[in-house]
């Protein structure tokens, strides 16, 4: 056994056979490919740099569906790892089993992400940002699984990575709502697709049922023709049934089966409706359902590969292609290029506009255009860009400048409207497809507002350059339009985005030939996306405040758009629903907590008031409410405005997170005397990078607490109703982010005048020695000083608050400040974002608790001695001991 072997042993051997009574899943005999191989002692695996294709396959059985499961093992990289500051060295793919080993190609699994390569996926990150202790994987088990295979194949690494015990953890029933599911029982689900040119589509998914059937589902077609009238049968692949129609049998041998449906329309067709559902004498009709969304796409010569080869054409090149392979012997229709007359929607920079005010990104100077983007400084745009510019190194700054946004304020200043349509086509010819100028331009939050761009601009101007706009509009259109047809991005906001500029598109140009099916399309997708991350019942996907206003804004700008058209008045009424709940959390600052994603510079009431209709103003709705608090899904927060002691607030945070996001689940910032105190680490996707990213989304940069210095895993919590007390009222939340070794719960005891708190956190484990540690950030500005083990002072704006720590079970373990703590990369402490990407000084104060069995402890935060003895008092109260005990 060599040393790198030895590492991950140990690293294995930390973790023991959690609490007395827990269950062990093992895997079934590892399989290797591409060079991995077992390791130099039992339960070694090996995996070697070879991306993609080393590999280490392992399977579990006997999973209990609706539940929490943690995939734990040791882990070790070899010295020398030039991947050691990636987060994605290593892949772990997960392909979820119905009971007869059937593979499940699930759109959502909490815990996990959508891949391509695997079903779903969790990254690994590199040996810098990973701590020498098992390394754990939470997710929750589908409702149809039985069984999962596990995929740890090598992603970024460059020399070799060893695996030890990996083992599978089963754990608690999720008490929340599991994903959606789509059953075809009843009414099933229908679907209607306008059609391009009697070009064929081509339409994939998957049916399970609960039983093995050749006849499970069927699906009923009806094509139309440009009149609306229906297509008499028979049509191609499908069979005529006598009341039925045109039908295609769906089979679910085995249990999970996909199938790939070619839809080739009868001369004549515009139009096709599709009818999912069960046959009418199935014996078990009520347990067959559709497995994650359908994928559409054209038929193989109409895709972007298909259609651009390997040659590099331009957008007109790739339109007379286009027109070649339809067939059309006059090259390229003059209609496909004109215009509807009208300016398109202007849904995505609608969106803008309401998080952000008037576009200040763009002004001029003389003959200079002088771009001021992504909070970063003034920067003066060459006479001659090559479109690959990168001044600032920042994501952030070269996506803001890729998506051509800062084009349509151009165009609306005095003689801008020229020269952003030049500048437009000037893109154009530096970025045939297959060999942009900067790579980033294809990602969807550059191609998106990009699409929406284009669109604006052709409505203007009959120069030269708009025939290449519109080209370019074209062109763009089929890229957006498999992305949505994909699916991959449903279930975030760049799905929503995508489908938004295909929307604008198709009305930009009516006389494409694709126009109307582009349509369609992005109005199922638009369905499809609200219902994943704005559900009816007013829960989030999302955990971010700032992300959901996001959410909201772009759902008024597509509401809008669509008018009284679906699925418009649907998501218009749902945003209508959010939009209160929302702002019930804006402190008396104006700001809303800044859980998540937390881009700085932006006034969240402003958003909020730009977002309100005409006749309501919520924030002053919020502040005459009867009771001084604010409640969405997963969040809390209480207020008090006082004239003499100044405004406090306190928030909360119970929202479900995963690895991929922030690992904020139980998080809170309190501020009292007109002050936050305790604030969050912030940061936003695309601003902050590498090590400095991996840290503002880890528990360190958060105010939670963690047993044993484990990092937490995917998993949610569960409020429990409030309880009143004498001035002061209780919050409990139990959660299920510590794993299935550690049952958890916080309670919160808030006084009402907002002048102190105190947070509790009970942490059991039968039969092991236990400890934990908590984390409260204050802001930058304050000064802290350690007063003994138990007792610490804050001090800022001539203001102070007072954090005493308090053990109720177990025995206290001391108290630590820190600030800007980065001598480990992986386990940095003491910073929060700056906004511009890098990170700031920040103090945290570290307290810890230890025992065994069951260790219950916290902090009380008083802003004077009076309420700190309060707080005291109703901790010994036995209602709040017994709402801690439950």
């Amino acid at each position: 056994m060599d040393q790198i072997d030895e590492r991950a042993g140990a690293a294995a051997s930390e973790a023991d056979d959690g609490a007395e009574g827990a269950t062990l899943l093992l895997s079934a005999p590892a399989r290797y490919a591409g060079g991995a191989g077992p390791g130099g002692g039992d339960g070694l695996h090996r995996i070697a740099p070879n991306n993609r294709f080393s590999r280490v396959g392992l399977s579990f059985s006997d999973l209990s569906p609706g539940t929490w499961a943690c995939l734990q093992f040791g882990l070790a990289f070899e010295n020398g790892e030039a991947a050691a500051f990636a987060v994605d060295a290593v892949a772990a793919g997960f392909d979820f089993l119905a009971a007869d080993g059937s593979s499940l190609d699930l759109d959502h699994v909490p815990g996990l992400a959508r891949s391509l390569l695997d079903p779903q996926v969790a990254w690994i990150p590199g040996p810098a940002l990973v701590e020498a202790r098992p390394f754990r994987i939470a997710f929750r088990v589908p409702d149809q699984a039985s069984g999962v295979s596990v995929t740890l194949r090598s992603w970024k690494n460059s020399r070799d990575v060893v695996l030890a015990e990996p083992v599978l953890r089963p754990g608690p029933p999720d008490q929340g709502p599991g994903p959606r599911q789509r059953p075809l029982a009843g009414d099933g689900m229908k679907l209607s697709y306008a059609l391009a040119e009697e070009i064929a589509l081509v339409l994939r998914g998957q049916i399970y049922a609960a039983r093995a059937d050749e006849h499970a589902a069927r699906v009923r077609l009806l094509y139309r023709d440009r009149a609306g009238t229906e297509i008499t049968p028979p049509y191609a692949d499908a069979i005529s049934v006598p009341g039925l129609g045109a039908v295609i049998n769906l089979s679910a041998q085995p249990q999970a089966r996909r199938f790939t449906l070619a839809l080739r329309p009868p001369p004549g067709a515009v139009a096709v409706e599709l009818d999912f559902g069960v046959w009418e004498d199935a014996p078990d009709a009520a347990d067959v359902e559709l497995i994650g969304l359908l994928e559409l796409a054209l038929e193989d010569a109409f895709r972007l590969e298909s259609l651009c080869d390997d040659d590099l054409l331009d957008a007109p090149a790739f339109l007379a292609r286009l027109a070649d392979r339809l067939g059309l012997p006059e090259g390229v229709p003059a209609a496909w290029l004109a215009g509807s007359g009208a300016e398109a929607a202007p849904i995505l920079a609608r969106a803008r506009a309401l998080r952000d005010g008037p576009d200040r990104s763009v002004r001029l100077e003389g003959d200079g255009v002088i771009l001021s983007l992504a909070g970063l400084p003034d920067w003066t745009l060459p006479a001659a860009p090559d479109w690959s510019e990168d001044p600032f190194r920042s994501v952030a700054w070269r996506l803001a400048y890729q998506s051509l946004a800062w084009l349509l304020p151009l165009a609306a200043l005095a003689g801008g409207g020229l020269r952003a349509r030049s500048l437009a086509a000037a893109w154009s010819r530096a970025n045939p497809w297959g060999q942009p100028a900067d790579g980033l331009s294809l990602h969807p939050a550059a191609l998106a507002p990009r699409g929406g761009v284009l669109a604006r601009l052709i409505a203007k101007g009959d120069e030269p350059a708009r025939a290449e706009i519109a080209a370019e509009a074209a062109r763009h259109g089929f890229a957006l339009a498999e992305i949505v047809g994909q699916n991959t991005l449903a279930r975030a906001l760049h799905g929503l985005q995508a489908a938004a500029a295909l929307l604008a598109l198709g009305r930009a140009l009516p006389g494409f030939a694709f126009a109307a099916h582009w349509d369609t399309l992005a109005r199922d997708s638009l369905t499809h996306g609200f219902d994943a991350l704005l559900p009816e019942d007013g829960s989030f996907a999302e955990a971010s405040p700032v992300r959901r206003l996001d959410l909201l804004s772009h759902g008024q700008a597509i509401a809008a758009a669509l008018g009284e058209t679906e699925p418009g008045p649907t998501i218009r009424r749902r945003v209508e629903a959010a939009l209160p709940g929302l702002a019930g959390l804006l402190d008396p600052g104006r700001r809303l907590p800044p859980f998540g994603d937390a881009p700085a510079g932006l006034d969240h009431a402003a958003w909020i008031a730009r977002l309100t209709a005409q006749d309501r103003d919520l924030v002053a709705e919020r502040d005459a409410a009867p009771v001084p608090q604010g409640r969405t899904a997963g969040m809390l927060a209480l207020r008090h405005d006082g004239p003499e002691r100044g405004w406090g607030h306190f928030a909360l945070t119970y929202a479900a997170q995963s690895p991929h996001g922030h690992r904020d689940c139980t998080s809170f910032t309190f501020a009292t005397g007109a002050r936050r105190w305790i604030v969050e680490g912030g940061g936003a996707e695309g601003v902050e990078v590498g090590p400095a990213r991996h840290h503002l989304l880890s528990a360190r940069a958060h105010n939670v607490a963690v047993p044993d210095g484990c990092e937490t895993v995917a998993g949610s919590g569960v409020l429990t109703e409030p309880l009143a007390l004498d001035g002061a009222e209780a919050l409990r939340l139990a959660t299920t982010v510590h794993g299935p070794d550690y049952a958890h719960a916080r309670l919160f005891v808030v006084l009402d005048d907002l002048s102190g708190m105190a947070v509790i956190d009970r942490f059991a484990r039968p039969g092991r020695p236990l400890s934990f540690e908590g984390r409260l950030h204050l802001a930058p500005d304050t000064l802290v000083a350690l007063a003994g083990p138990r007792r610490a002072l804050a001090q800022g704006e001539e203001r102070r608050l007072d954090i005493f720590a308090v053990p109720l079970k177990g025995q206290p373990a001391g108290m630590e400040a820190a600030i800007g703590r980065n001598d480990r990369p992986g386990a940095m402490q003491g910073f929060c974002a700056t906004g511009t990407g890098g990170l700031r000084p920040a103090p945290v104060l570290r307290y810890a608790f230890t025992g065994r069995d069951t260790v219950c402890g916290g902090v009380v935060l008083a802003a004077d001695a009076v309420a700190e003895q309060r707080l005291v008092r109703l901790l010994a109260e036995d209602a709040v001991r017994r709402l801690v005990e439950i």
